[in-house]
């Protein structure tokens, strides 16, 4: 005891209260399950990120119905939100010349007619090529006149190869002209028009509508910190929930998370975004229970994502966020199919 203490003989005559010997007991009781809890207690890294259904293949996305040639809008065959099957019209374009697939067929046809003369002068020169060879063997011709022959015949040949070329040429004005109407690429969705009529004026390259592809391979495109990335490999496991989707979600215990779904890294560019995230590709498990279909989970809809990595005690994780360290680069990867619908917890390490 401190000696100024020892003055105070009552203080030293007074015991503690049972309820503070009770209460210290308590408190270290709690430190230490506290301790031991953080310490045993096993939690799972992960890699969180938000993004987007998307699609690996180009096919697959949204695209634009583009213009091939200038003109003026004819006629709209669909409307916002037509289902479409392949080959299905979509817009008619009209030319603002009424006559211009006239003139381009008579052009073409005066092409045609240039071509065959220098077919048939071509064919003309060759033989007269031949017949001056055979006097020349006999010396009846001298060998400039056969090398004039020669010379001619190789300037006709060049302007056959000319003017077959612009033949060509026109056959391909002509056919981009006569098909004005733009159809479905594919079975999908039309998303939206464009608002023209007769009196927009349409260039070559403009864009017309947006059209959804049906019956895609979806993907998921999930942006992720850069301090993270370096962990991610191909192959691990991702439990995504999706827009809309109902789900009660504990990131560190995915065998107890509901309505998340499977997904399997497919890859992560290698290039940084200009706020140093990287987007990493995931692909759906097959192994797990199927996506939303498309009416729940289109493509764009908005989706948050848990790549799953190393499994770590629920203090080392507590002391690693609280310090902003990277998680632990560890073999012991949470790479098995994780916290299905049911509850399922499958780990292969």
């Amino acid at each position: 005891m401190h000696p100024q203490l020892e003055r105070f003989e009552a203080l030293k005559n007074q015991p503690l209260p049972q309820l503070a010997h009770t209460a210290a007991r308590l408190i270290l009781a709690g430190l230490a399950l506290t301790v031991l809890t953080l310490w045993m207690t096993p939690w799972v890294q992960t890699a969180a990120g938000n993004g987007e259904i998307s699609a690996l293949n180009p096919d697959d996305r949204i695209q634009a119905i583009s213009a091939l040639v200038p003109g003026l809008v004819g006629h709209w065959h669909v409307q916002e939100g037509q289902q479409l099957l392949a080959d299905d019209p979509i817009v008619t374009l009209v030319d603002t010349d009424s006559q211009l697939i006239e003139r381009l067929g008579a052009e073409q046809a005066a092409v045609v007619h240039q071509h065959q003369a220098n077919m048939m002068a071509t064919e003309t020169s060759l033989l007269d090529l031949d017949r001056r060879e055979k006097l020349f063997e006999k010396g009846l011709v001298s060998r400039r006149e056969l090398e004039q022959s020669q010379i001619k015949l190789e300037g006709l040949k060049a302007r056959q190869a000319e003017s077959q070329a612009r033949v060509k040429q026109m056959d391909v004005r002509l056919a981009r002209q006569s098909s004005q109407t733009k159809r479905a690429p594919r079975d999908g969705t039309i998303l939206r028009l464009v608002s023209g009529g007769r009196a927009t004026l349409i260039n070559a390259g403009d864009t017309l509508a947006t059209f959804m592809p049906r019956d895609v391979e979806r993907a998921v495109v999930l942006n992720i910190s850069g301090l993270d990335a370096p962990l991610v490999r191909p192959g691990q496991a991702v439990r995504l929930q999706f827009e809309g989707w109902p789900v009660l979600q504990f990131s560190g215990w995915p065998s107890v998370a509901t309505g998340t779904f499977g997904g399997r890294v497919k890859f992560v560019e290698p290039v940084a975004a200009v706020d140093g995230s990287f987007r990493a590709w995931i692909v759906e498990d097959q192994s797990e229970r199927p996506w939303p279909n498309e009416d729940f989970a289109r493509l764009g809809s908005k989706t948050r994502g848990w790549i799953l990595l190393s499994e770590v005690s629920l203090g080392y994780e507590i002391w690693r966020q609280l310090n902003n360290f990277p998680p632990r680069n560890g073999g012991d990867n949470y790479l098995g199919s994780n916290a299905s619908a049911s509850g399922a917890d499958n780990r292969v390490r």
